[in-house]
């Protein structure tokens, strides 16, 4: 959404979870930090999320819920909201993307777009 009353902005960091992945059955575990940043002119709330998730065969997995971990939080403009999660792939490398769906104080909806990120084991892409 171009209007600058909504603009939220995501930003996120992965690491590769060795201890909690079995190579040997292609269980790799992942974790993801995400930054969601109301650059917009009015409070948000996070109300649900959309996920798709690729791994490095092109399977595709798609995951909907409320919120995340267990939070609707609110984002006043110029504040952020961080948190830890993660994902398990049956492959050493992944993209996930998907979006916020977002409801605004002021009663706008709209969804705020998590660009696609990689998800890889270290060493697993030249």
């Amino acid at each position: 959404m171009s209007d600058p009353r909504y603009q939220i902005d995501v930003s996120v960091v992965t690491r590769f979870l060795a201890e909690q992945s079995q190579p040997e059955q292609n269980r790799y575990a992942f974790a993801y930090t995400v930054t969601v940043k109301n650059n917009g002119q009015v409070s948000a709330q996070l109300l649900s999320r959309h996920w798709v998730i690729t791994d490095g065969d092109g399977h595709v997995e798609e995951v909907r819920g409320t919120g995340v971990i267990g939070q609707q939080p609110w984002i006043d403009s110029g504040a952020s909201h961080t948190y830890s999660s993660g994902t398990v792939m049956t492959s050493k490398v992944g993209t996930m993307q998907g979006s916020y769906q977002m409801l605004a104080k002021d009663g706008e909806h709209f969804d705020a777009i998590i660009a696609p990120f990689r998800l890889a084991v270290p060493g697993a892409l030249h």
